[in-house]
C-alpha cells in the first residue's frame, strides 16, 4: 500500500492595501448618501432695507415670526406666544447683558411682529432688533 503525500496548500494570500481601499470607498458612499434626520428650516423673506446692518448673532436671543402657524419660534423651537414670554423672562433672568434678535417674514402679519417685540420689552430686554436684508439691485 502507498501512500501519497499530499502537499499542505498554504491559503491564498489576502492583499490588505485593496481591502482598506475598498473599505474607504464604502465609507465614502455611506457618509455621502446618508441622510440625517434635521428639522426643516423655515423659509424666511426678511424685509429689505436701505439701512441693513451686518450684525453679529454673539449674545443675541433669535426670535423668529413666521406667516403661517407655528408663527413663533424661540431658539428654532417651535412656541406659543406664552412660552414665548416665559421663555424669553427666563433667559432675561439668567442673563442680563443679551439682546434679542426678532427674525420676522416679510408676509408675516403685523401683530404677531408686535406681540413678538412686546414679549421681549416686558421680559426686560432693552436691546432688541430686526433682521433684515440689504436691498437686490
Amino acid at each position: 500500500m502507498q501512500f501519497t503525500i499530499r502537499k499542505r496548500r498554504q491559503p491564498p494570500p489576502i492583499i490588505i492595501i485593496s481591502l482598506i481601499d475598498i473599505l474607504i470607498v464604502l465609507l465614502i458612499f455611506l457618509m455621502v448618501t446618508t441622510t440625517f434626520k434635521q428639522r426643516p428650516a423655515l423659509k424666511l423673506t426678511l424685509p429689505e432695507s436701505k439701512r441693513a446692518e451686518k450684525g453679529t448673532t454673539e449674545n443675541r436671543l433669535p426670535v423668529t415670526v413666521n406667516k403661517q402657524e407655528p408663527y413663533f419660534f424661540f431658539r428654532k423651537l417651535p412656541v406659543t406666544l406664552e412660552e414665548l414670554q416665559d421663555s424669553l423672562q427666563k433667559e432675561a433672568k439668567t442673563n442680563s447683558n443679551l439682546g434679542v434678535t426678532i427674525w420676522a417674514d416679510e408676509e408675516s402679519s403685523t401683530g404677531n411682529v408686535i406681540k413678538a417685540l412686546q414679549a421681549a420689552q416686558i421680559a426686560g430686554f432693552s436691546d432688541v432688533s430686526f433682521a433684515l436684508r440689504e436691498p437686490t439691485r
